[in-house]
Formats: structure tokens, C-alpha cells, sequence
């Protein structure tokens, strides 16, 4: 059991393999135990498992504070709680997709599931690039803090439903190089079609091409939300076990926020002002003599930044809410 405290990117291999058969068991236990048969999810039963998924992002929160020290367990709370809100703003954006390839709620579930372990393994390759070039190059860093600056800014100059375009133009573009069938099949993600000379074809199902669309968005995604968490640590553990703890939630954040998105109509704002936030300490640090900004303050701004942008949105929108009741 020597390779077990082994060091591997910063940490003993048995951390890792801690990590990763917490994960292994709550994607076992969704698709093996939760969700054995296909069903809609409703809105009840999203939230119990966002909570679920919640409490135990913190208890590994508090894991990763006694092992690690309070400092880590401050910076994976706050990568977390970033990812988290990130992953928000994404549910309005997966919503167009399914609309786009016409998904009924039945098969989203399986979508999301099978586009969560595509994530896993992107954002992998992502982080792990991400903490080469920083470990090898410090000032890669100030180039993440810049782009997080430019990139909220850019958020709040944008017009509403920028987003909207991402399903038709992957759509457009993958109709142009596989073989597609004209309606769902299903489940499935491929199915065997005769063609005009009589031979059995592979064919791809429009859930396919959800999911692809789905992961080309995680991927874009990515470029904002990995940099946002680079800028809090460069912890590579903390950075990458506090994304995949955000991301495994998301199919449950979905199913509970997708029909009520609306309510939120100033989440992105917020996310720009955090993602300015953000990369500015990054800068701020060293003009303050700091060779890191305290955790702890940018944990607490962090929450005040989401809970004002997510209370003024339900303020403001008081009144549509009551139209849907």
C-alpha cells in the first residue's frame, strides 16, 4: 500500500482515491440505485438531491479543512461556492438546448447524467494544463485575473439570451458531418437505420447531439469557471475536487431551477461583479503586501456578492411570481 502516499499533483494518492470513490459512489448511486428506470424528475425530489449533493460538498469541505489546514478548507468552500453559482447561470443555457433538440424531460436525466461524466474527465485536462502552466509560470496567473476582469465586464455589457444560439449552430454543424435520424429513438443515443440501398446504417438520435452540444458548452463554460477558481487557490486538489462537487449537482439544480430560471434575472450580473472581484484581489494582494488575499475575506464577499444578486432577483420579480401562483 506504499503508492497510497505516493505524492501525485501535490498530494498523497490516497486523498485522491478518497476523492474519487466519493464520486464513483453518489454516480453509482444516482444511475444504479435513484434512477434504475427512466422517470421525470420533478421539482420535490430535485431539491432533496441538490440539498444531498450540498451537504456533502461540505462535508468534504470540512474534510479537506481538517486534513489540509483552515486555509484550504476556505478556498475549496469558495471555489466551490463559485462553481456552484457558475453552474446556476449554465442551467438557463442547457434549458435552450433541450428546447433546441427537442428533448422531452423524460430522457434529461440520462443526458445530463452521461454529460456529467464528460465533464469530469474535461475538466480534468482543463485543471490539470491550468496548474502546469501556473506552477511553471507565476505570471500565467495575473493572465487568468485579467481575463476574469475583461470577462465580467464583458457580462455586463451583454445583451439578454447572448446565449441563445448555442443548440441551432452545433445542431447546424453536426447535421453536416453525422448521419442523423430525423426523431428521437428513445433512449438511445445511436440506433442501426436501413438505407436507400437496404444496409443497416449507425445512426446518431438528437440525445446525441444534446449531449455533445451539452459538453461543447461545459467546455466553454470552463474557460471562465477554471481560471475564477485558479485565481482562489492554486491548490490543484482543491481546484479540481471543488468544480466536480459543483458539477455533480447540476443534473439536480437543473430539474429544480429550470422552470423557475426567470426568478433569477440578476444572477448574472452578480456573476460578473464576483468574476471581477475575483481576478481584481488577484492583483490587489501584492499592492497590499499580501502574498495572498485571507481566504476568509473572499469567502464572506463571495457569499455577499450571490446572496444580494440572488435576493434582489426575487424582489424584483415578486410580481411575475405571483402571476404563476
Amino acid at each position: 500500500m506504499e503508492f497510497l502516499v505516493v505524492d501525485w499533483m501535490g498530494k498523497p494518492a490516497w486523498m485522491w482515491a478518497a476523492f474519487i470513490g466519493v464520486v464513483v459512489a453518489l454516480l453509482a448511486l444516482d444511475l444504479g440505485v435513484l434512477h434504475r428506470t427512466e422517470r421525470e424528475i420533478g421539482v420535490r425530489e430535485s431539491l432533496l438531491l441538490s440539498a444531498m449533493y450540498i451537504v456533502i460538498a461540505l462535508l468534504f469541505g470540512g474534510w479537506v479543512w481538517r486534513e489540509l489546514g483552515a486555509d484550504s478548507g476556505l478556498e475549496f468552500l469558495t471555489g466551490f461556492a463559485v462553481e456552484k453559482s457558475l453552474a446556476m447561470d449554465n442551467v438557463f443555457v442547457i434549458a435552450l438546448i433541450f428546447t433546441a433538440f427537442g428533448i422531452p424531460r423524460l430522457y434529461q436525466h440520462r443526458v445530463l447524467f452521461w454529460g456529467v461524466l464528460g465533464v469530469i474527465i474535461l475538466r480534468a485536462v482543463m485543471i490539470a494544463g491550468g496548474a502546469a502552466l501556473v506552477s511553471r509560470y507565476e505570471w500565467v496567473l495575473y493572465v487568468f485575473a485579467a481575463f476574469l476582469i475583461f470577462t465580467g465586464g464583458r457580462m455586463i455589457t451583454a445583451r439578454r439570451g447572448a446565449d441563445a444560439n448555442v443548440g441551432h449552430g452545433v445542431l447546424t454543424w453536426l447535421k453536416r458531418r453525422i448521419k442523423v435520424t430525423d426523431s428521437l429513438h428513445g433512449h438511445h443515443f445511436f440506433v442501426r437505420q436501413l438505407n436507400r440501398r437496404g444496409q443497416a446504417t449507425l445512426r446518431a438520435t438528437p440525445l446525441f447531439l444534446a449531449l455533445v452540444t451539452i459538453e461543447i458548452a461545459d467546455v466553454i463554460f470552463a474557460v471562465d469557471s477554471v481560471p475564477a477558481v485558479f485565481a482562489i487557490t492554486t491548490d490543484t486538489f482543491v481546484v479540481y475536487t471543488s468544480n466536480i462537487f459543483a458539477i455533480l449537482g447540476l443534473r439536480a439544480l437543473y430539474f429544480a431551477l429550470a422552470a423557475v430560471m426567470h426568478r433569477f434575472a440578476y444572477l448574472k450580473q452578480a456573476l460578473a461583479v464576483l468574476l471581477v472581484f475575483i481576478g481584481g484581489k488577484v492583483f490587489a494582494a501584492p499592492l497590499l503586501g499580501l502574498e495572498k488575499f485571507p481566504p476568509a475575506i473572499s469567502l464572506g464577499v463571495t457569499a455577499a456578492i450571490l446572496a444580494a444578486g440572488i435576493l434582489w432577483s426575487i424582489w424584483k420579480t415578486r410580481a411575475e411570481a405571483r402571476v404563476d401562483t
